[in-house]
């Protein structure tokens, strides 16, 4: 483990023993790397669905490698010079080794963090069995103990599995093979994310933006969670002005790119040669 690893992971680590919860954005490339540094974020998740769309692949089916996961997620650190999460959806693997194996990359590339969900990348069985998902979470997290900040996240909710019972008796399994932080995105309201909260506490809480109806940061934080991540919301929100943009520019508009950020701005950002 490199210094420079060993100091992003402290770093990151002690984001989430604040009594506060703070927001790690996704980003998708160098440039909104660097922009959301700018803005003052600490620090940085990557996305498998932003990093995937922009290489014209599907996201959760394994399109994306190991090597080209985790590659892009460290060069989003190299170029901010932020702590970064990876995304890093199954581990790109079904058995544990597989995940032990992507949480030593992840080390060495230089990550702060990374999560291994319970996802299958097989539409027809989107989700772990449950002993087979807790071990999975315990030979990363034998892999990744005192190194790097290991996420242990079940997807249940995103697969049309609305079971709060079993979706916390997953993060608590997940927490006590040794993970550092657990994650449920798509808990419906309040009162879920509590349970969940009390349910694994002390270990910490990430929240995928807040449940359906919209909530504060200072609620959240209220309600114990400590990171918030947004997926791949920035980059569909990207993507949706870019839509909006081409459709006026189609219709003969020429004026739609006044006020847009110049490129002499972002490459300032970046790091020279």
């Amino acid at each position: 483990m490199g210094s420079t690893q060993l100091f992003a992971y402290e770093r990151f680590r002690s984001l989430h023993e604040r009594q506060t919860a703070f927001i790690m954005p996704n980003a998708w490339d160098g440039a909104s790397a660097v922009l959301l540094a700018r803005a003052g974020f600490e620090a940085l998740g990557s996305t498998s669905l932003g990093f995937a769309f922009s290489l014209g692949r599907q996201d959760g089916i394994h399109a994306v490698t190991r090597d080209e996961a985790v590659a892009h997620a460290a060069f989003l650190g190299r170029v901010s010079g932020l702590p970064v999460n990876g995304d890093l959806e199954d581990g790109f693997g079904a058995g544990p080794q597989e995940c032990a194996a992507t949480v030593r990359a992840g080390i060495e590339a230089g990550l702060a963090g990374l999560g291994i969900e319970d996802t299958t990348a097989d539409p027809a069985q989107p989700i772990h069995d449950f002993d087979d998902a807790v071990a999975r979470v315990r030979a990363a997290a034998q892999a990744a103990s005192g190194r790097i900040l290991l996420t242990g996240r079940t997807d249940n909710y995103l697969h049309g599995r609305a079971d709060l019972d079993d979706t916390i008796r997953r993060l608590v399994a997940f927490a006590e093979a040794g993970a550092d932080v657990l994650y449920a995105p798509g808990l419906p309201d309040m009162d879920a994310i509590r349970a969940v909260v009390a349910a694994v506490a002390p270990k910490a809480v990430n929240v995928l933006i807040g449940p359906t109806k919209p909530v504060t940061l200072a609620e959240l934080s209220a309600a114990g969670v400590r990171r918030v991540s947004v997926g791949g919301a920035l980059y569909r929100s990207a993507l949706t002005s870019l839509v909006a943009t081409a459709r006026a520019l189609r219709e003969g508009d020429l004026s739609v790119f006044s006020g847009a950020i110049s490129g002499s701005e972002i490459s300032g950002l970046l790091p020279k040669a």
